[in-house]
């Protein structure tokens, strides 16, 4: 890994220098080969600073072979300290020129090359953010030292080439690596900085468009449009749709913000091995090509596909226009742009739900994160670049964002707006920190925004809303309360409904809903102008008909009808836990899969699922529930979500006495639905994706599934696309009932990187001792890719527990050694996915959490946090967060065993 710059020591050379522009040059000629591990690289950097003054900057090389500055040839041996290079005695005006070479990345950090094993086409792209534009050329790699850049890129003659800027020439040169190459020069771009700088390279299918608009000023504006795609995927790339939700976004973001699309040309690359969902470039945005989808979509990847698209052209004003100071406010563009990918979907494009999924799957990634030891305010502490790498997590992009929402509630929805459109015009082309949003916003509203700053942004927790319910006579008026258990308290801004069913009729409607404002002091608010409890459905009261036998089998009966239910935030104002009254807890377990509105439901799911990871409700209970009540579900991401849920409850906190009952109770549950689903609908893909997955835990379903990848058996609509296959392989291979050679087969009439993939992981579910060991030695040999690596460790840890047992003493061994022998994004995909997960409690206790802290998994984490104090602290954090995980899972399994 790279040295880490401080935020102290950025702070200094912020004061010392101004970068005034780049010139670089790229020399990818020889990337078609292989065994050319090396690509030459050449900046030339023009800055002022204090005269005499000693700085240096950044360069992660194989090697450097000349640093020029203001004339003078330095040492080399004697400047070039690691992944720095000092530059002493500097001039008011100076020019350093630094001729280097540096690595072909295979992590997806810096500048990642790709061979297709279909075609065996080289592919090139760069991914930077925080800190990897120092693996590409010598840069002051810190976001406020902004510069223009000038790029030249040198290719092999077929190649095409982008960056930032507008191609300007593509000219023949022999002065490269390898002669006969065509060298592409770009226009220089505007002030941006370094990790916002990019270079994508190789033979992609490019497709173009423009959109024309109107500037700030009213005149005529044009915006060349472009979609690059490897040739292997072009056929996947749905030029029709990309192009109309970029023009809906390019219609919607320069009104909403009150300033014209700065950047030029706005281009999109879907690009393989990609470490992120996209990345906010100006002029070329890059996105994983997953989003091409080769094995069809479901509409609730279509919509997160477009959310990501808006999320990313948000940027272009939050993020890229006006950027943070330093890490530590990365909320200011992350938060904002996840707030305005769904605030721009649900108002410019045909994906007018995005704030369901927000509700339950965005949400839950911020509540989880929130809980864990390792939790941090909004506004941050980032002390180093090693700590911002860990901050791309839930509080920074789903709570931020969910805070937002709150603020919107708050302040008001124009008073937000206008706060935005100051800002940008304020600070345009410079860098931020909270202060400066927070003047804005002061300007535009006349409501404290700086203590609600203070309570909401520096703060960590989740707030608890816990709702206090008499239970009176069912014909009256519910007569509730909330508190807020949790500190530090919070204002919340929300709203409260009451929930019960059609009269004679299946569907749960709200019958009445209250606006609530909770201050932030202790005591209780009065949730007043609820419904009766009996709504309109009928008397009888919720919860009384489930049940389950010793074993966790279903013994409940469907209930006849069910009461009204109080359902605390069901437009999902607030950031909160909400804890309802038991009778509502219970009446949702009853009625949560037939709520009429999707946002509620999605509120009310969300509820439930952090009802069952607080212990309130029982997992087992949960699964079944979902099995009995929620696969008939029809909205696409109600339904995904909620799937992995009950999966995730069944494989970490069912006790491991009754998951093989409840998980065939599910999987009978999901075959039974997926053969009544609509034929070819989303719901009968979603299900069938749910059952492969699962099935890999249990060998009784390997024939079925056998039956319909042999053709002997079908389910109508159901496509067996080849990612499917590769699922359902997988599934019966983890089982058991597959061999190498059908694995062979497969991968043979698949060569897609799809297929690769799904070869790796099948292969490393082979259920033989010799499998998992080969798996393993593929795992820590470092010679597999970033997406390699994780499909391989998927695969291996399909496998029972007694042969996953074998490799945690070795896991712990070797943390420390993995983590200083490989770049940032290999060793964490390493250390979380191979840390033990057979965590299994074996008997009930009075007291779950000391039987926690004796677990063997969980005593294990602590002796080695205990015994590496000194571990670099986004690895401390990493092994923290696991054991924490483990944690409640055995806590949760010991309380589910009690019961």
């Amino acid at each position: 890994m790279g040295a880490s710059l401080t935020r102290e020591e950025a702070a200094t050379r912020a004061e010392q220098i101004r970068v005034e522009d780049y010139r670089v040059t790229v020399d990818l000629s020889g990337a078609e080969d292989p065994a050319n591990t090396t690509f030459g690289s050449e900046v030339t950097v023009r800055f002022t600073a204090e005269e005499g003054a000693e700085t240096f900057i950044d360069f992660i090389h194989e090697s450097v072979s000349s640093v020029e500055l203001n004339g003078e040839v330095l040492d080399v041996d004697d400047v070039v300290e690691g992944s720095r290079i000092r530059l002493p005695e500097l001039g008011q005006a100076n020019e350093l020129r630094v001729v280097g070479r540096a690595l072909y990345s295979r992590s997806g950090e810096g500048l990642h090359r790709y061979i297709d094993p279909q075609d065996g086409e080289v592919y090139i792209y760069t991914q930077y953010e925080p800190a990897d534009c120092r693996r590409v050329f010598a840069v002051f790699e810190q976001p406020d030292l902004k510069a223009v850049y000038r790029f030249t890129v040198i290719t092999p003659a077929p190649w095409l080439a982008a960056s930032n800027g507008e191609l300007l020439s593509s000219e023949a040169t022999d002065s490269c690596d390898v002669p006969g190459s065509v060298t592409h020069e770009f226009a220089p771009t505007q002030r941006i900085s370094s990790y916002i700088t990019t270079i994508l390279a190789g033979p992609y299918t490019r497709v173009t468009d423009e959109w024309s608009g109107t500037g700030s000023q009213g005149e005529a504006l044009t915006v060349p449009l472009a979609l690059y795609c490897r040739r292997a995927l072009a056929e996947h790339m749905d030029a029709e749709e990309l192009f109309a939700l970029t023009k809906q976004g390019l219609d919607f973001f320069p009104q909403l913000f009150g300033v014209a699309y700065p950047w030029g040309k706005y281009e999109q690359a879907f690009v393989p091995e990609y470490n992120l969902g996209a990345m906010e470039n100006p002029g070329m945005v890059t996105f994983t090509e997953d989003y091409l989808f080769p094995s069809g979509a479901t509409r609730a990847q279509l919509a997160g596909r477009a959310n990501t698209l808006m999320h990313e052209m948000s940027h272009m004003w939050f993020g890229d226009l006006v950027t943070m100071r330093w890490w530590d406010d990365l909320w200011l563009k992350e938060s904002f742009a996840e707030f305005m990918g769904a605030y721009a979907c649900v108002h410019a494009t045909q994906y007018t739900d995005a704030w369901v999924t927000f509700a339950l799957a965005r949400k839950e990634w911020a509540y989880r994160q929130d809980q864990l030891p390792t939790t941090h305010p909004v506004v941050a502490d980032i002390v180093d670049l090693e700590a911002a790498r860990q901050n791309f997590d839930g509080i920074t992009y789903a709570k931020g964002a969910s805070v937002l929402k709150q603020l919107v509630a708050f302040v008001g929805e124009d008073a937000f707006m206008d706060a935005c459109r100051a800002y940008f015009r304020r600070f345009a082309f410079g860098n931020t920190d909270l202060d400066d949003f927070l003047g804005v916003l002061d300007e535009a509203c006349d409501h404290d925004v700086r203590a609600w700053a203070d309570l909401w942004l520096r703060t960590t927790g989740v707030p608890v809303l816990a709702v206090t319910a008499p239970d009176d006579d069912a014909a009256q008026p519910v007569r509730a309360s909330l508190t807020q258990d949790a500190s530090p308290l919070r204002p919340h801004v929300l709203t409260a409904g009451s929930y019960a069913r059609e009269l004679g009729g299946e569907a749960v409607v709200k019958t009445a809903r209250v606006e609530v404002r909770v201050p932030a002091e202790p005591g209780t608010t009065e949730l007043a102008g609820l419904a009766p409890r009996s709504g309109p459905g009928g008397t009888r009261g919720v919860g009384a008909s489930s049940g389950e036998g010793p074993d966790g089998s279903d013994t409940s009966e469907p209930s006849e009808g069910a009461g009204a239910v109080l359902l605390l935030n069901d437009t999902d104002l607030t950031y909160c836990l909400a804890h309802p009254d038991p009778r509502s807890l219970a009446g949702l377990v009853e009625i949560v899969g037939d709520i009429a509105d999707p946002l509620a439901r999605a509120v009310a799911h969300s509820q439930l699922w952090a009802a069952v990871r607080d212990g309130r409700l029982c997992p087992r209970e949960y699964v079944l529930m979902v099995a009995r009540r929620c696969t008939a579900e029809t909205h696409a991401a109600i339904l995904t979500t909620v799937l992995d849920h009950a999966r995730q409850a069944l494989g970490q906190y069912v006790p491991v006495t009754y998951r093989t009952t409840v998980r065939r109770t599910l999987l009978d549950a999901l075959g039974a639905s997926m053969l009544a689903a609509e034929p070819g609908s989303d719901a009968q893909l979603i299900l069938a994706r749910a059952f492969a997955r699962e099935a890999a835990r249990d060998g009784k379903y390997a024939r079925p599934i056998q039956e319909w990848l042999g053709g002997a058996q079908s389910v109508p609509g159901l496509q067996l696309t080849p990612q499917l296959r590769w699922t359902m392989l997988t599934a019966v291979t983890a089982t058991g009932h597959s061999t190498v050679s059908a694995l062979e087969r497969e991968h043979a009439q698949d060569p897609t990187r799809d297929g690769h993939l799904g070869y790796l992981e099948a292969a490393a579910a082979m259920r033989s001792d010799r499998s998992k060991e080969q798996a393993w030695e593929r795992i820590v040999s470092g010679t597999l890719s970033n997406d390699e690596l994780s499909a391989t460790v998927s695969g291996f840890q399909l496998a029972a527990p007694a042969v996953l047992h074998r490799y945690e003493d070795s896991y712990f061994e070797h943390l420390s050694g993995w983590w200083a022998g490989h770049s940032m994004e290999i060793a964490t995909r390493m250390v979380r996915g191979l840390y033990p997960r057979a965590v299994d409690a074996q008997a009930a206790s009075s007291d779950p959490a000391a039987a926690a802290a004796e677990h063997p998994v969980v005593r294990a984490t602590r002796d080695w946090l205990g015994q590496n104090a000194d571990a670099p602290a986004a690895l401390r954090r990493i092994v923290t967060e696991l054991g924490d995980d483990a944690e409640r899972a055995v806590r949760l399994q010991v309380m589910c065993l009690s019961r």
